[in-house]
C-alpha cells in the first residue's frame, strides 16, 4: 500500500475551507474542487500549488488523486461518494452520510466490496472532550449512566436544502451512540417551522434505549445565544461538557443522600478535567489518512455512518407523524438490511446493535440491548447478554457467556468455554440482579481456554490469561499470567511473543521487531508503538507458527 496520500477536497463553501485548511497543513492536498469561479480565484490566492478543478469527475478520472474529501450538501453526498468509490477512491464524507437509508447501506456494502476506507465527518468523534469523557465512561467513573441531554442552539446561517434536525442533530446523536454503546430503540421528535414554513427550524428528540437510558437532543437555528453543552447524569458523577466555555469538561461528584427517609442533593465543587490541546477538525483529517495509510477501519467509519443516519430517519419519520413514538427498526418495506452474518440456527434479538461485518454463528444468542461491534466473530453456542459491550474485531470461540457487567474492548481473544462472571459470591436464594460487578477485558488480551476470570477485575492491554488460568485481581497491561490462582510468570509482546530481557533491560519481540521496556519497574511499555496505534498492514498478517519463531521443529 502506497504511503503517498493526495487529497481532494470538494466543496470550497464555509466548511470545506476548513477542510482543506487541515489538510493543506498535514501536506495532503493536493486538489480543490468547486463549480464557482470566484471560489477559485480565492484558492489560487490561498494555495498556488494545489490543482484547482470546477469539474468532479476530472478530479475522479486524475490517477494523482488518492482520496476525496466531500464537504457538499447532503442531498450530494450519495452521487458523489458512490462515484468517488467505484473510481476507487477513499473518501471522507461530511456529516450525514446520505439521506436516505438505503443510500447509505448500500455506501457501506460499496466500499467494504471495493475495499475502500469511509469515513463520516463526525468531527465531536474527535473532540479531546469528548474522547476523555468516553473514557471516564468507559472506565466507570461516572457511574451508572442514567440520562443524558444537547442543545445545539444558534442563531445564525439558516438553511433551505436541509431542516435543522439533518444539519445539527448528527453531531449529537453520534456523540449518544458512542457514549452510550449502544441504538435507541425507539424515539419521537416534535419541531416547528417558523421562518420558512418548509424548513423545521426547532426539534426536540427523544431516545429510548433498552437499558434504560433515556435521552433528549434540542437543536435550534432560532436562539438568542450560541450554545453547545451536553450533560451526562450518572450516579457516581455528573460531567457537563460546554464547547463554548474555558473548561471543556468538568466533572461534579454530586449525590444523592437519604435523610429521614427522603432524598436529599448533596453538592460539591466541579472538577475541571485536563484535556490536550487540539483541534478537533486537524484530529478527523489526521485520522482520516491514518485510516488510508494504514488500511484501518475509522472511528466514525460507515457503518457508524449508517448507525446515525438510522437514527436520524426514525427522528425525521416521528417529525413528520406530529412526533408519534417510532420503532427505530419499523422501516416501510421491511426492516433494514443487516451487514452482518447471522446463521439460521442462531438469534439476534430485536433491539441488540450489532456492527458490519460480524459474523454470529451457530445456536448463539445476542440479546436485547446487547451492543457487539464491527467484524466481530462470535462462534457456536456463544450467549451476550443485553447490558454486555463488545468492541471491534473480537473473536470469541464457541461455549462462552457474556454477562451483563463485561465490557470487551477491541481486538481480544477468548478462547473456548473461557468463563466470565459477574457476582463474586452467588447464591440461588439471593437476588443479586442489580449487584452486577464490572469486569474489563483490555484492548488486544487473550484469555485461553477454560480460564475463569473472576467479576470486578480489570485484564490489561494485551495480556495472555493462560489455559485454564482462575484470575482473581487486575492483571497488568502485556502480562504473562497462569495457574489457580494466576500469577504473572512473564511478560507477551502485542504479536503474543514471551519476551526476554536483555543485559540493558531491553526486550525485543522476534516478530514484530518492536522493543519493549519496564518503565517503570512492573509496568511494560513498547518503545516503537503507542499501544492505540493499529499496527502497520504489514505487520498484521503471521508468516511463522510460534513454534518456528521459537526454533523448535513442528
Amino acid at each position: 500500500m502506497s504511503h503517498t496520500i493526495n487529497v481532494a477536497v470538494v466543496g470550497i463553501g464555509y466548511w470545506g475551507r476548513n477542510v482543506a485548511r487541515n489538510f493543506h497543513e498535514l501536506g495532503a492536498l493536493t486538489t480543490l474542487c468547486d463549480a464557482d469561479g470566484a471560489t477559485e480565484a480565492r484558492c489560487r490566492s490561498d494555495y498556488p500549488s494545489v490543482t484547482f478543478q470546477r469539474d468532479y469527475r476530472a478530479v475522479l478520472d486524475d490517477p494523482f488523486v488518492t482520496a476525496v474529501a466531500l464537504a457538499t450538501p447532503a442531498t450530494t453526498h450519495y452521487e458523489m461518494a458512490r462515484a468517488a468509490l467505484e473510481a476507487g477512491k477513499d473518501g471522507l464524507v461530511e456529516k450525514p452520510l446520505a439521506v436516505e437509508v438505503e443510500h447509505g447501506q448500500e455506501l457501506v456494502e460499496q466500499a467494504a466490496a471495493k475495499g475502500r476506507i469511509l469515513m463520516v465527518g463526525h468531527i465531536l468523534r474527535y473532540h479531546p472532550a469528548i474522547v476523555a469523557l468516553q473514557r471516564l465512561i468507559s472506565d466507570g467513573a461516572l457511574g451508572r449512566i442514567h440520562y443524558l441531554y444537547s442543545n445545539r442552539l444558534n442563531i445564525g446561517k439558516i438553511r433551505t436544502e436541509e431542516n435543522i434536525l439533518w444539519s445539527f442533530a448528527p453531531h449529537d446523536i453520534s456523540v449518544m451512540l458512542a457514549l452510550l454503546d449502544e441504538t435507541p430503540t425507539r424515539v419521537f421528535c416534535q419541531g416547528g417551522a417558523y421562518v420558512n414554513p418548509q424548513t423545521v427550524d426547532v426539534t426536540l428528540s427523544h431516545f429510548e434505549f433498552a437499558s434504560g437510558v433515556q435521552a433528549h437532543i434540542h437543536v435550534s437555528w432560532l436562539h438568542p445565544i450560541k450554545e453547545q453543552r451536553l450533560v451526562v447524569v450518572g450516579s457516581e458523577k455528573m460531567a457537563v461538557f460546554d464547547d463554548t466555555a474555558d473548561d471543556k469538561l468538568v466533572l461534579y461528584p454530586h449525590r444523592v443522600e437519604w435523610r429521614n427517609r427522603l432524598p436529599t442533593a448533596v453538592k460539591a465543587r466541579g472538577e475541571a478535567v485536563a484535556l490536550e490541546d487540539l483541534e478537533p477538525l486537524k484530529a478527523e483529517c489526521r485520522h482520516f489518512l491514518d485510516c488510508v495509510r494504514t488500511g484501518t477501519t475509522p472511528v466514525s467509519d460507515g457503518a457508524e455512518g449508517l448507525r446515525v443516519l438510522r437514527v436520524l430517519d426514525a427522528c425525521q419519520r416521528s417529525l413528520l407523524a406530529g412526533g408519534a413514538v417510532t420503532d427505530l427498526a419499523a422501516r416501510s418495506g421491511g426492516a433494514p438490511r443487516t451487514a452482518y452474518v447471522v446463521h439460521e440456527t442462531a438469534r439476534v434479538d430485536h433491539g441488540a446493535d450489532v456492527g458490519a461485518g460480524t459474523k454470529i454463528w451457530h445456536y448463539s444468542h445476542v440479546s436485547s440491548g446487547a451492543s457487539v461491534g464491527r467484524n466481530v466473530t462470535i462462534g457456536q453456542n456463544v450467549y451476550v447478554d443485553g447490558a454486555a459491550r463488545i468492541g471491534n474485531n473480537v473473536k470469541i470461540q464457541n461455549n462462552v457467556s457474556v454477562y451483563a457487567g463485561v465490557v470487551i474492548e477491541d481486538d481480544v481473544f477468548l478462547g473456548p468455554s473461557c468463563v466470565l462472571t459477574n457476582v463474586t459470591n452467588p447464591r440461588a436464594q439471593v437476588n443479586r440482579h442489580a449487584l452486577y460487578e464490572s469486569t474489563r477485558l483490555g484492548r488486544g488480551c487473550t484469555v485461553g481456554a477454560n480460564a475463569t476470570i473472576v467479576c470486578g477485575v480489570t485484564i490489561g492491554a494485551y495480556a495472555f490469561v493462560a489455559a485454564g488460568a482462575v484470575v482473581t485481581r487486575d492483571v497488568p497491561d502485556f502480562a504473562l499470567v497462569m495457574g489457580n490462582p494466576a500469577r504473572q510468570v512473564g511478560w507477551m509482546s502485542r504479536h503474543g511473543h514471551r519476551l526476554t530481557a536483555d543485559a540493558d533491560g531491553v526486550m525485543r519481540c522476534p516478530e514484530s521487531g518492536y522493543r519493549y521496556r519496564e518503565t517503570p519497574p512492573g509496568v511494560l511499555r513498547c518503545l516503537d508503538l503507542d499501544e492505540q496505534a493499529p499496527l502497520p498492514a504489514e505487520l498484521r498478517t503471521g508468516t511463522r507458527s510460534y513454534r518456528e519463531w521459537k526454533g523448535e521443529a513442528v
